[in-house]
């Protein structure tokens, strides 16, 4: 089996590609980073270290790259069996164009095998919105045709995967944590599912997405803004800060009644999965600075983010929300010259004040409880 993997950044490398290529599977990656695309076609390997309660480097085998931006790329979707990304959601529209360039030269070789396309991406319904940018590409025949023959799977992604550590001098080593969890939505796949170690399937996706989002997201970023507040540089230094975990803990607790409310989960089990959470962000060998987790504030305090959207739930639900509004407020505190939506995030604060920005990027009525809430728990602050 072959594979087309767009992105060999740090996650695809250490998170997709690996499982992929444990898997059996000869994994093609697609980047526009011309050092590391080079290393992987010299060496068709790379080293994957893996940290917990014990280190250890497994090598990736069976792997080269080609330029994403090539026409290379056309070639090699006409005839993998499977394509996955790790590009970020900015960058889904971008290689969109390429993909419907694939499908495309697929039909004209007359290649109508089952084709399934998985955006393993940090939000939800990568996959599906993925499909939305490719169609937008193609001519109501195709559209005919794909529908047919190729699947969008939808997926949830977990995995902490940092920057390499400093010095590091080979382009291809990355370091992740040992917990990892890739769930696809199986009602979505075209043909047979393939077996693959590591990922999981469900009629339900929608409950892991938000199980993740209003759990790990929502907990890490409200430990980066917190923590920044506190002095701390790394994730791990902050949730080791007592009041840092008290007000991390409480706003997790909060984002999970809402998914017992909702999908029913057991609150033991629900519980036990909040302390799993807390021991990743506690790994001390996973240097993962508060700045690169806090970044782009704008997209983070979206509707469907993982902030407002659990925020949402509790008002759905009538629950507890201190500790997630005083989250939102901490976004507010967030301040990084070169991340310009960070940027942004203030300037418009400094023009139109706390209300009308929150109002303006979250959809939050400008004039709601929670808006009034969230300013004085940022003056709090």
């Amino acid at each position: 089996m072959k594979a087309l993997h767009f992105g060999a950044g740090n996650i695809g490398r250490g998170f997709i590609g690996k499982l992929l290529s444990d898997a059996g599977i000869h994994v093609t990656f697609a980047d526009v980073n011309e050092t590391v695309v080079s290393a992987l076609q010299t060496r068709n390997e790379y080293p994957v270290k893996v940290v917990g309660e014990t280190c250890t480097t497994d090598i990736v085998t069976n792997v080269t790259a080609i330029s994403s931006i090539s026409d290379d790329v056309i070639d090699v979707i006409a005839n993998v069996d499977l394509l996955t990304t790790a590009v970020g959601p900015n960058v889904l529209k971008i290689i969109a164009k390429s993909i419907a360039a694939g499908l495309e030269k697929r039909f004209e070789l007359g290649n109508e095998k089952p084709f399934n396309i998985i955006a393993c991406e940090n939000m939800v319904r990568g996959s599906t919105q993925l499909k939305e940018s490719v169609y937008s590409y193609l001519s109501d025949e195709l559209k005919a045709k794909v529908d047919l023959h190729v699947g969008f799977v939808d997926s949830a992604v977990d995995r902490i995967v940092p920057p390499a550590e400093a010095g590091e001098a080979d382009p291809l080593a990355v370091t992740v944590e040992t917990f990892s969890e890739w769930i696809v939505d199986e009602t979505q796949f075209h043909g047979e599912i393939p077996e693959i170690a590591g990922m999981e399937r469900t009629d339900n996706l929608m409950a892991y997405l938000e199980r993740k989002l209003f759990t790990l997201n929502t907990g890490h970023l409200v430990t980066a803004y917190l923590g920044i507040l506190a002095g701390h540089e790394t994730i791990e230094q902050s949730i080791k800060d007592p009041s840092v975990r008290e007000n991390v803990i409480a706003a997790m607790q909060e984002s999970g009644e809402v998914l017992i409310k909702r999908y029913g989960f057991d609150a033991d089990a629900h519980a036990a999965y909040i302390q799993k959470i807390i021991g990743r962000f506690e790994n001390p060998f996973l240097v993962d600075e508060v700045d690169r987790v806090g970044r782009q504030p704008i997209r983070k305090l979206g509707a469907q983010e993982r902030l407002v959207k659990p925020l949402n739930g509790t008002l759905e639900y009538g629950l507890p929300n201190a500790h997630i509004i005083k989250g939102i407020a901490a976004a507010f505190r967030y301040q990084n010259s070169e991340d310009p939506q960070a940027v942004e995030l203030q300037d418009m604060f400094a023009k139109e004040g706390f209300a009308k920005t929150l109002a303006h990027y979250s959809g939050l009525a400008v004039d709601s409880e929670s808006v009034k809430r969230a300013e004085q728990a940022y003056l709090a602050l």
